[in-house]
């Protein structure tokens, strides 16, 4: 894991500000989802992407029924159908 050297405090209601030159490098724009995860005494916050529900991979994925399906998958299911 990389330091940025940047420490910020967070304040009453838990909320952290990430810097904007953090947001600029990750392509974080307002109102965009992270995802929390925790890996040990670790608090890691990645950009959310969906990804397919059968693949897992997040590249060309679309919404089908409220479900993230890749293109790949979409076009083996149809092979299969």
């Amino acid at each position: 894991m990389k330091s940025t050297g940047i420490v910020r405090k967070v304040d009453e209601l838990g909320r952290i500000v990430l810097p904007i030159e953090l947001r600029h490098t990750l392509d974080i724009e307002p109102k965009d989802a992270l995802e929390i995860y925790v890996d040990g005494p670790n608090i890691i916050l990645r950009k959310y992407q969906p990804a397919c529900i059968f693949c897992d991979d997040a590249g060309d994925v679309v919404s089908f029924h409220n479900k993230n399906v890749c293109l790949s998958c979409i076009r083996q299911l149809s092979k299969n159908g």
